[in-house]
């Protein structure tokens, strides 16, 4: 597929059933190069007990978050993701994720810690909804801190598929990030260098779009070059990439 091809959100949703779905490779600065922020899914997921980057499928809620997003119009978003429309649902769903998994929130607001934590558990448990969450506390979330870089496909034979759109973002200032010990079960800030290597020791279990990515990120050597990077990636429009069969794959 080429990057001019534009795409809706149902187009590639009834292309083979293919989820949409958000994933953040969440960036701070280590000693020698920039740190990832990785999690392990639980052995029943879809993947396995493998370590990826935090992220899950679209809901159908995300799109009801669009008046709370600042620094991406739904415009801007669907040009950026190369869609028709429901660009800015990938950002929403992507910031979401990206709190439900690991607490770290993306966006303006003045919830004292201890909620924080005790929201993320609540949405987890399905006691408390995103909107909800946004409503009570109006939060103003900042699309413009991701940075849209690539766009995986999942091969047409596996049962379960997902068009997974990824995205980096710089931990914000003062913030941690932690598993959730529901869906994940371990996680670990460690740069694509180190990642690598433990995957070819066999320490780590990467699956082939997370090796990609990470061959990718460990070519830059700062959380500033990493996110000009991506910048980069976005304008010149990203060329969706579905692998080969599973059993081809290298």
């Amino acid at each position: 597929m080429s990057n001019n091809k534009t795409w809706t959100t149902q187009a590639l949703t009834d292309k083979g059933f293919a989820r949409p779905s958000s994933t953040v490779i969440l960036l701070r600065e280590g000693s020698d190069e920039p740190e990832l922020f990785m999690v392990q899914r639980h052995a029943d997921a879809s993947f396995g007990a493998a370590y990826a980057f935090p992220g899950g499928v679209m809901d159908a809620s995300d799109s009801e978050g669009h008046e709370y997003c600042e620094g991406r119009t739904a415009a801007a978003a669907n040009t950026a993701l190369g869609l028709e429309s429901g660009g800015l649902n990938y950002f929403v769903a992507a910031i979401r994720e990206l709190f439900e998994e690991t607490g770290v929130l993306l966006a303006t607001h003045d919830v004292p810690d201890d909620e924080l934590v005790s929201s993320q558990a609540h949405l987890n448990s399905g006691s408390l909804t995103w909107n909800e969450f946004i409503n009570e506390h109006d939060l103003r979330l900042h699309c413009d801190q991701l940075r849209y870089f690539s766009h995986w496909i999942t091969p047409d034979e596996l049962p379960k598929r997902y068009t997974t759109r990824f995205f980096i973002a710089e931990l914000p200032t003062g913030q941690l990030a932690h598993h959730d010990e529901r869906e994940l079960t371990d996680s670990k800030w460690i740069t694509a260098t180190n990642a690598l290597r433990a995957g070819k020791n066999g320490l780590m279990t990467l699956h082939f779009p997370t090796r990609k990515t990470l061959e990718s990120l460990a070519e830059h050597h700062s959380v500033a070059a990493l996110l000009t990077w991506a910048s980069e990636c976005e304008a010149r429009g990203v060329t969706p990439t579905q692998p080969a069969k599973p059993g081809e794959l290298p």
